[in-house]
């Protein structure tokens, strides 16, 4: 595959319904973890990641039985849910994933944009969950915001349309959001074509 044709495969977007939510990280902790990153070292070992994986990867498998044995599949996932309340009530943490909002982003593998109440300064570096659905694949990334645009949305309120480019992303993560996107895409064709042709 020639580099342009990976341009292409990587600015290919879609606007998708997934779990998202992000944090702000300061210059020295990012290039901190870059360095780390550059010797080998995954920034998905940071504190909570490695439960954050694990909770997805069991959603994941989840949603697999599911297709097989719908009854089985629920009933697990009713079981996994009492799990995660008593583990949280005996931890009083809250995970990143019960942070994640069910909203609508705008990505491809090279950034996304997304709606916020409250405006960022470009250049700002942000740890971002994400959650493709329903195929519960986690990745975690670092984002740097590289416009904000003010807007207004469906309610007249003040919003902001933030957008970012990744800047550390690694390659599994990358294909999983190309792959994702081409779905989103051939699912809004078929979904077009049934509709035209009852």
């Amino acid at each position: 595959m020639t580099q342009m044709e990976e341009e292409r495969r990587q600015a290919v977007r879609a606007t998708d319904r997934i779990l998202f939510s992000f944090e702000l990280v300061g210059k020295e902790q990012f290039e901190a973890i870059q360095e780390d990153f550059l010797r080998g070292i995954s920034y998905y070992h940071n504190t909570g990641l490695a439960d954050m994986q694990m909770y997805v990867g069991a959603q994941q498998a989840l949603s697999r039985l599911q297709e097989k044995d719908p009854e089985l599949g629920l009933f697990l996932q009713h079981l996994d849910t009492k799990l995660n309340m008593v583990l949280q009530k005996i931890s009083g943490e809250v995970s990143p994933f019960e942070r994640m909002n069910l909203m609508e982003v705008n990505f491809s593998a090279s950034g996304l944009a997304f709606i916020h109440k409250a405006s960022f300064e470009t250049e700002q570096i942000l740890g971002l969950h994400i959650t493709l659905l329903p195929s519960y694949y986690y990745i975690f990334c670092f984002g740097k915001v590289v416009s904000v645009r003010q807007d207004i949305d469906s309610k007249g309120n003040d919003v902001f349309i933030v957008a970012l480019r990744f800047i550390l992303i690694s390659d599994d993560d990358k294909e999983r959001l190309i792959q994702h996107n081409f779905r989103q895409q051939s699912l809004a064709l078929r979904n077009r074509r049934l509709g035209q042709f009852p």
